[in-house]
């Protein structure tokens, strides 16, 4: 769904975007900047692969989790260690707490196969963040996010298909909705604050995978079937895919790359 949606959502901001061009005097950004939202792009095409790859293998309420707080870990020692960002220590305390409140909401991943995407995952995340807290501060945020979503956008591409237009619209203007207002916040603080502040929703993702997926019963120590294949739209879990059946008729195979899932920004 994500190669329909955020193209949609970019073709819905385009004309806001041109709108604030031609009235803040037409700005530009510099060759960096378009350098980095390609590179950002690129690497979210990647992050919604291994994102529904974790899917396939594991339950939401502990794939997400997983990868959404693996990535404020990397992203705040990114800002640290590679952008030269100073916290005051209440600044660090505050990073700290949020930090152990994501892992501690986190429950364990259901299998193994699904623990490597979803920490791949997390990596990606922290990547094309890092990436767009360098490109935000080059020119206008709101021009950079444009360029970061038309990038996506063309990257997305070759795995749209027909027929989903209409579900596809509002998750695409959630996403970019959604990290527009991330990259605004990166425009203004410094990537160690805003990353793990961004990743505190994995409470109510794990939440809503738990009491609305039926995942996990942890007060009787069982487990609901939950696998299948699922399709995140933006701001949390999608629903999940029944199983293929195992004959004909009503079967129907499978042919192509498997789309990217849709999942938050």
């Amino acid at each position: 769904m994500a190669a329909v949606a955020l193209p949609l959502g970019t073709l819905l901001a385009t004309p806001v975007a041109a709108a604030a061009w031609l009235a803040g005097g037409r700005p530009g950004l510099p060759w960096q900047a378009w350098a980095l939202a390609a590179v950002s792009g690129l690497v979210e095409l990647a992050y919604f692969h291994t994102l529904s790859a974790a899917y396939r293998r594991g339950d939401v309420s502990s794939v997400y989790p997983v990868a959404r707080g693996t990535a404020p870990v990397l992203a705040a020692l990114a800002g640290v260690l590679l952008l030269g960002e100073r916290l005051a220590p209440l600044q660090v305390a505050g990073v700290v707490a949020l930090l152990a409140g994501i892992w501690l909401a986190r429950p364990p991943v259901s299998g193994r196969a699904a623990l490597a995407p979803a920490l791949l995952t997390g990596v990606l995340i922290a990547t094309y963040t890092t990436i767009d807290r360098l490109g935000v501060r080059l020119g206008p945020f709101w021009l950079y996010a444009w360029a970061v979503f038309a990038a996506t956008s063309l990257w997305l591409l070759p795995w749209a298909r027909r027929g989903t237009t209409a579900q596809a619209l509002p998750v695409g203007v959630l996403t970019i909705g959604a990290y527009g207002l991330a990259l605004a916040a990166l425009s203004l603080a410094p990537l160690a604050l805003v990353a793990p502040l961004r990743e505190s929703g994995v409470v109510v993702v794990a939440l809503w995978g738990v009491l609305r997926l039926g995942e996990r019963e942890r007060g009787l120590g069982r487990r609901r079937p939950a696998r299948g294949r699922l399709i995140s739209p933006a701001g949390g879990p999608g629903r999940r895919r029944s199983r293929p059946c195992a004959t004909p008729p009503g079967c129907r195979p499978r042919t192509g790359a498997a789309a990217p899932a849709s999942p938050p920004r």
